[in-house]
């Protein structure tokens, strides 16, 4: 076992938890003059986030219409004509999933290693991930499985972010799936297995591409109303409107998948319009640099 067991890790937890309810009491009067603005000990907004928090300078990549049209094959170089999984790429993948699982502080048997997303079915494009989903039994682990979601949430985070594998041209991002969740896609391929749970079908209707570019700049208006409060100095307010917009942005995609369309919905064109013009990076970091903000106070 690598690392810390699972109790260290519980136990991690729990006070980590304690030391959130002091911070809690800590800051109730503190929050007051963060939105009041301008005190002595207030530390000020970093040059280093205020050089890189205008949405309406930084997100200006235009996004192709023509690259969510879907194609009349997979992705060639990672299928063959019988829409079967390219060996080579088969095996990275089977060794990532499994060095992913041999570097968690946990022990955890894998039930199913899925490739999923656009690379997985006919709306691929140069902006695709491999989405490579690693499915465990939470409850092998603990029977709380938000923790155990925890866990593995945190775990792939830093394995994506201190590892950068491109397989045939395109990045590999690793997700952890529990077997009971219900994971909503067109196109499911078992790389554990070598076959389809789901083979994809190539949709043939129109994508409403105008309506999901009205839908993404309107959550980019949002994005840059925070960058407004930001400029105010009301940090709190700010950091509570980057959780609403996050999870706004999150249901919006889910309601689409779920829809009838899925992939090819307004929503989820919405959302891969927002991903690659960089909002979504740029909300996740403002959230990060806010609370680092607020939490912090100038030397006396």
């Amino acid at each position: 076992m690598n690392g810390t067991n699972w109790k260290d890790f519980v136990d991690s937890i729990r006070e980590a938890g304690g030391y959130r309810k002091r911070i809690k009491r800590y800051t109730k009067d503190r929050n007051q003059m963060l939105d009041a603005g301008g005190q002595p000990n207030t530390p000020p907004f970093t040059q280093k986030m205020g050089s890189h928090v205008t949405f309406d300078k930084q997100i200006e990549e235009e996004v192709e219409i023509d690259s969510f049209e879907p194609h009349d094959t997979l992705e060639p170089r990672l299928w063959g004509d019988a829409e079967e999984l390219n060996s080579r790429a088969s095996s990275k993948l089977l060794k990532i999933a499994q060095d992913f699982i041999d570097s968690l502080p946990i022990e955890t048997d894998i039930k199913d290693i899925k490739l999923t997303g656009s690379l997985a079915n006919y709306n691929w494009s140069n902006y695709s991930d491999i989405d490579l989903h690693i499915v465990v039994d939470f409850l092998d682990i603990d029977e709380n499985k938000e923790l155990v979601k925890s866990l593995f949430d945190n775990a792939r985070m830093r394995w994506n972010n201190t590892h950068h594998i491109k397989i045939k041209g395109y990045d590999v991002e690793v997700y952890i799936e529990d077997v009971e969740e219900r994971h909503v896609s067109s196109g499911v391929y078992s790389v554990l297995d070598q076959e389809w749970l789901r083979r994809p079908k190539r949709y043939e209707s129109e994508i409403d591409f105008s309506s999901a570019r009205r839908k993404a700049e309107d959550l980019e208006f949002q994005a840059n109303i925070i960058d407004n409060l930001i400029t105010i100095r009301k940090f709190k307010v700010a950091f509570k409107n980057i959780e609403r917009l996050k999870t706004k942005i999150k249901n919006m995609r889910r309601a689409g998948l779920e829809s009838a369309k899925q992939e090819f919905s307004v929503e989820n064109i919405a959302f891969k319009i927002l991903r690659r013009n960089g909002t979504l990076e740029k909300l996740s970091d403002l959230k990060t640099q806010l609370y680092d903000t607020m939490m912090s106070m100038k030397e006396e």
